[in-house]
Parts: C-alpha cells; structure tokens; sequence
C-alpha cells in the first residue's frame, strides 16, 4: 500500500486576465505529485475597470519599458510550463469569469478544473474574450460544467459577496499583486519558481512542536 500524501491547504488570490496567475496556477498544481492538494482559489479583480468588450492593453497605463520586460519574463516562463500564448496585446473584464469560476466549485473538483484551466487557455492562447457571457458559456459547456451552473452563476448573490469577501481577505493580508500563493502565514507573490513552492509547501506541512509529552 501506498503511503498516503500529507495534506497541504493553500490560498491562492489570482484573476483569470492575469498571465502570470496562469503560470502560477501551472506550477502550484504540480505539488499534487507530492500533497493531497487543497486549494482555496480567491478570485480577485486585478482591473474592474476595464469594459467587457475589452480593450487594448496600452491602455493599462504599463510604462513601455516595464511592459517589454514583463512580456519577456512571461514568454520565457510560459517556455518552461508548456503554455503557448499569443501576443497580450488585449484584455478585458474578469468579473463575470471568476463569478462562473466561484459557481463552478460546486459541479466539482473535476470540472473546476476544467474550467480553471480553459478560461485561462482561451484567454491567452486563443484570444477570446472571457468578458462576454457567450464565450464563457461555451467554455464552460466544453469544461461540462452543468447549464443550471451557469445560468445561476451571474444571478446568485452569494457568488457576489464572495468576490467581496476575497478583496476585503486580500486586504487584511496586505496582498498587492497577483498570484499571491498564501501557505498558513506565508505569503509568496508573483509566478515564483517551482522550488519557492515546494519549499513553502514543506514549511506549511511541517508538524507543529506543541511541548505536549
């Protein structure tokens, strides 16, 4: 018999129109190799200002410089998870993706992730805008997230107090970027190397010396 894996519960605070929260989500999924993978995925709106018909990503205000850099980054690591991306040259309005996102958690592990994975993948490899209510009724049809999901899933107030309970989290945590990877009181930012995860993970899942003989 197999030894079983210990536990591991981790939060992540991460946005479906943020690329390095899909290299993250790539990377911290490769701890199930090693734990039984608890993942509190926190929706949390990185641009609620920008319209659902999207709009060019100049219009973020990134300083060039920066924005060249970044890219650069992110094609590299993109390179090293196997993740095909266009040119991010677009974005659009996540809140109607992470409320489908927070309703799809009860169709199950299998379908959540699913559509964790699509939404990110259409987004940045396709280039479909998971602003429009119809794009993301297809993915989540082809994720098999069930109809009575989604039709709920704009309408469903609890999913809306949830996205507000993530930021008003987020805020008391002093998160200021996404992905931001919370492992007990650890906070770790950014699309940060595998071995940061894996020593993170093995801190978390270190047993607690209470003094008790």
């Amino acid at each position: 018999m197999s030894a079983q894996k210990p536990e591991l519960k981790v939060s992540v605070f991460s946005d479906y129109i943020c690329p390095f929260c899909y290299i993250g989500s790539r990377r911290l999924m490769r701890l199930d190799r090693t734990y039984d993978l608890k993942v509190n995925w926190a929706g949390l709106e990185i641009h609620p200002e920008t319209p659902p018909e999207g709009m060019p990503i100049e219009r973020l205000g990134y300083p060039k410089q920066q924005w060249t850099q970044m890219m650069a980054a992110l094609t590299e690591m993109a390179a090293e998870e196997g993740i095909e991306m266009e040119s991010h040259d677009f974005t659009t309005n996540s809140h109607k993706a992470l409320l489908l996102a927070e309703a799809a958690k009860h169709a199950g592990r299998e379908s959540f992730y699913a559509l964790h994975e699509r939404l990110f993948h259409e987004f940045f490899s396709q280039g479909k805008n998971i602003g429009d209510e119809q794009v993301l009724r297809t993915i989540a049809c082809e994720a098999g997230v069930p109809e009575s999901i989604v039709d709920v899933a704009w309408r469903n107030q609890d999913y809306e107090q949830r996205l507000k309970l993530n930021l008003q989290h987020a805020q008391e945590l002093g998160v200021r970027g996404t992905p931001t990877f919370v492992f007990g009181q650890e906070l770790l930012v950014g699309a940060v190397p595998l071995a940061d995860l894996e020593a993170a993970a093995a801190r978390a899942s270190r047993p607690v010396d209470t003094g008790q003989l």
